[in-house]
């Protein structure tokens, strides 16, 4: 980490899209910003204002004006990255935001790297390395439900329960150390049991977050929910119900959709990916059986089914075979018998009573396509988020927690088994390296390069 915190240049970005807007912001971070911008800007002089003011001028290359802009002030260390940072409103043209960007290189910043101002911003301390990761987040959150979650976790929801484990798991570490230190002398500073008890109560929060994982990537990643049935179930006609569009081709002719169709669209704050497959069935015709064939490839790679039973067409011995199958798939999935106004209610009531979790609509009715809606929102289960409880988004620190586990789960066979301190520390502090590398604690260069590599330019 310390040949990055050496980095004292200035550095200068478009912070808005690419594109043509009304506006466009530049900004630049480092200790040379304020006095970079004073030689290009006509108006007052930058480097005898006060932080957090806005100052409005010109943007001049010698004697040719730029543009018109507004100026604002951010002076070390009141500022994102800790650093002076310059924050130029200018208009939104392309050739005016490169003229400028080009004029400020020439005075002596150099462009800046994909995710730089939030890395300055984490190398200062600022925040954390998981709350860094959570400003991406932030930026990308593309639904109530993932919004909320990287909101959270930048304002250090997440990291405070990782610091808590940290600490506590510290301290027995170090009365393991000192019991080392003292080793010959036979002193007892951690007593076996109220360490074993604390690695219980540990892992017991540690798989608490694992086992979230599964509802944070649905939260940040949406859910791919895949509508399967056999041909003319009605699957064209849910799509496009849902979406309030004609998406789909509907057809009375089996075997319309040959490939899948998808969109997506916001339930309850949740991104759901839909996607029309082609009907299930038997058939010698060669592109049908293609799209049969990426059908099943799809439902086994969903996070949830909706299947179709076309209810005026349905055969209650070959429906349960087909309801065997989506139960080995393992993939959660909905019963839905549609075209329910072409069938009588005796009937109905019959499929009711054999399967009480179906649900009955028409897919071309606006109210009970809604109820279908409710539906899908109790299957991903989202009463854990609404709670306000820690939830897992980011791989990366999914897969520390595994690590700590491990390591955590070693301390206690370690414990049951009597081996000797050496040991044991060891693995405390095993676990100690990987609950550090969530919040950067502990972390090397190839690390944040990686993670910072993948934010926008400017951020």
């Amino acid at each position: 980490m310390q040949s990055l915190m050496q980095n004292n240049d200035t550095i200068i970005a478009l912070a808005t899209p690419q594109g043509v807007g009304a506006i466009g912001v530049i900004r630049l971070s480092g200790p040379e910003s304020i006095k970079l911008t004073n030689q290009v800007f006509k108006g007052k002089n930058l480097e005898a204002q006060e932080s957090h003011t806005i100052h409005f001028g010109t943007i001049r290359d010698s004697e040719k004006i730029l543009d018109e802009v507004l100026i604002s002030l951010f002076i070390a260390p009141k500022s994102f990255t800790k650093e002076n940072v310059v924050e130029i409103s200018c208009h939104g043209s392309n050739f005016i935001i490169r003229q400028i960007i080009q004029l400020l290189i020439r005075k002596g910043a150099r462009p800046a790297k994909p995710g730089e101002f939030t890395k300055r911003a984490f190398m200062h301390g600022q925040f954390d390395l998981a709350q860094a990761e959570a400003v991406a987040d932030l930026i990308n959150a593309d639904s109530e439900a993932s919004h909320h979650a990287a909101l959270n976790q930048m304002r250090g929801g997440f990291s405070g329960e990782i610091k808590r484990l940290r600490e506590e798991l510290i301290h027995f570490a170090s009365m393991i150390e000192l019991e080392l230190d003292f080793g010959e002398e036979d002193v007892e500073f951690a007593s076996r049991d109220d360490l074993k008890d604390l690695v219980n109560k540990l892992l017991k929060v540690v798989n608490a977050l694992i086992h979230s994982f599964d509802l944070g990537n649905v939260i940040k990643n949406g859910v791919p929910t895949v509508i399967a049935g056999k041909p003319n179930a009605g699957k064209s006609t849910l799509l496009n119900a849902l979406l309030k569009e004609e998406k789909a081709i509907v057809s009375d002719i089996a075997g319309t959709t040959r490939d899948f169709i998808e969109d997506e669209i916001i339930i309850g704050g949740v991104a759901f990916r839909f996607i029309d497959t082609a009907g299930l069935r038997e058939t010698t015709d060669a592109i049908e059986k293609i799209g049969v064939e990426r059908t099943q490839a799809k439902m086994k790679t969903a996070s949830m089914i909706i299947y179709l039973f076309d209810l005026s067409q349905v055969d209650v011995v070959e429906m349960n075979k087909e309801i065997n199958v989506l139960e080995n798939t393992g993939v959660p999935f909905l019963k839905v018998g549609n075209k329910l106004d072409k069938v009588e209610e005796a009937f109905v009531e019959q499929l009711q009573k054999q399967h009480p979790d179906m649900l009955f609509l028409s897919a071309n009715e606006p109210e009970q396509v809604e109820l279908l809606k409710d539906r899908i929102l109790e299957l991903v289960n989202l009463d854990k988020f609404k709670r306000g409880d820690t939830v897992v988004t980011n791989i990366r620190h999914y897969d520390s927690l595994l690590q700590t586990k491990n390591s955590l789960d070693a301390v206690i066979e370690g414990i049951d088994n009597m081996v000797s301190n050496d040991f044991v520390a060891m693995d405390i502090r095993q676990a100690l390296h990987y609950l550090g590398e969530i919040t950067g604690e502990i972390t090397t260069d190839d690390l944040l390069a990686n993670i910072f590599s993948k934010f926008c330019i400017g951020k």
